[in-house]
């Protein structure tokens, strides 16, 4: 009977130190690691899943108690109560330095007492980068040999250089070899990168070095590729360079615009109101900066303006010849060959009007011909009336005498009727 009750006793015991074995293994503490950059707050959690209202407790890393539940044990206004309960106890704090980095502890006061460990790494932020290794000015063709060097940064800061935004390799991270050169007629600037890839939500600081200086470049781009007389021309002077050139000069064959008044310089422009033939010759610009000069020249052509030919008009005229002879002849009116044209007086002295030789050919084989045919017509007509009249006294050329010619004259009047006449 006694056995049995120990039996029971004992029994009892072992489901005693089970169900506290249990009890205690959900009654364990839970912290997490926590990293924070200087200057920035960090939230430390301490969680209990089954809490039979037994107090937690955080400590730093000098074991100084900071909260013991929702009580605060040491001074420091960087402190701060976030969550107090018996699951879970919550503080913050604020403004971290170097020196707050360690292990954090939070106590579960159960029998005995259960604790877990929390580490704070602080990143320390790298100061602006400084560039050492160059003067300035820096030309372009020079040698550098570029230092970076950055301080305050936890871990060691990561540093990388830049060139127009494409990262540049380099052997040693500090130091970079490189020489001055100039890309598309514009200045060069390296972009130096000190910082950490290590660290969350850190921005690189970036320093900007514009070191690259070159003389200008010019160019004189014209209004219009083929300026002509009475029109306006402008003649812009493009000049680049670092620094930039400002303002420019404009010069004509080596002088002065010789009109100011119709010659008008504006910044890089030369504003030529008009154009007329004075304006031919050579027009330059140049431009200056603190490291050299240049120039560009333009040869400046004026061309004639080209003029619209008017119709040519030909207007026919009427030639009477008259020729008096014996026989007055009168020839009826003819429409010559000729032409007198009329020729526009703006026309250009390049274009040729009729051919005036050709002209005065033809109107001379005309008279020429015409007098030809009067003379032989004339002389033709006086010779058949001789013929008529000495017909007429025919029979009286054999006559001895005065009075036989006269008889035999009257003779032949006696058979002037079987004669016939032929007037022509």
């Amino acid at each position: 009977m006694i056995v049995t009750r120990l039996g029971k006793v004992h029994l009892a015991e072992v489901k005693l130190r089970y169900y506290v074995s249990m009890c205690s293994q959900g009654q364990f503490p839970l912290t997490q690691n926590v990293t924070v950059v200087e200057g920035g707050t960090a939230i430390l959690t301490c969680r209990v899943d089954q809490n039979d209202n037994t107090s937690l407790q955080w400590s730093n890393p000098a074991q100084q108690t900071l909260y013991f539940d929702d009580k605060k044990a040491l001074r420091d206004n960087r402190i701060e109560l976030v969550r107090a309960s018996w699951h879970e106890l919550s503080i913050s704090v604020s403004d971290v330095s170097l020196s707050d980095e360690g292990q954090y502890t939070c106590s579960l006061f159960t029998m005995p007492v259960k604790t877990s460990k929390a580490y704070l790494t602080v990143l320390g932020v790298p100061e602006k980068p400084q560039i050492s290794g160059f003067s300035s000015p820096v030309m372009e063709g020079d040698l550098m040999q570029l230092t970076c060097k950055t301080s305050g940064s936890k871990p060691a800061a990561d540093i990388r250089w830049f060139k127009n935004d494409k990262e540049i390799k380099v052997k040693a991270p500090c130091l970079l070899d490189m020489r001055g050169d100039m890309s598309d007629g514009c200045c060069i600037y390296v972009s130096v990168a000190c910082g950490t890839e290590k660290s969350l939500n850190i921005n690189h600081d970036i320093q900007l070095l514009n070191i690259y200086l070159y003389t200008p470049s010019v160019k004189i781009i014209p209004s219009t590729p083929f300026p002509q007389e009475g029109q306006p021309l402008i003649l812009t002077c493009e000049s680049k360079g670092k620094p930039l050139p400002e303002p420019v000069l404009w010069t004509k064959d080596g002088g002065e615009l010789p009109d100011p008044d119709r010659m008008v310089v504006s910044g890089r422009e030369l504003n030529i109101l008009f154009l007329n033939k004075t304006d031919n010759g050579t027009y330059r610009c140049e431009a200056t900066n603190t490291i050299g000069q240049s120039s560009a020249e333009y040869v400046l052509i004026v061309h004639d303006v080209p003029n619209t030919l008017l119709p040519t008009t030909i207007i026919p005229s009427l030639t009477t010849a008259t020729v008096t002879t014996t026989v007055a002849i009168t020839t009826s009116p003819t429409t010559s060959a000729t032409a007198s044209s009329v020729r526009d007086p703006n026309a250009l002295a390049g274009q040729t009007g009729p051919d005036h030789a050709l002209i005065g050919g033809i109107v001379a084989v005309v008279v020429f011909v015409t007098l030809c045919s009067i003379f032989l017509l004339g002389r033709y007509l006086a010779r058949h009336k001789g013929t008529y009249l000495t017909n007429e006294a025919k029979g009286a050329e054999d006559a001895p005498d005065a009075d036989t010619a006269i008889i035999n004259a009257e003779g032949s009047q006696v058979n002037a009727e079987e004669k016939k006449e032929y007037f022509i």
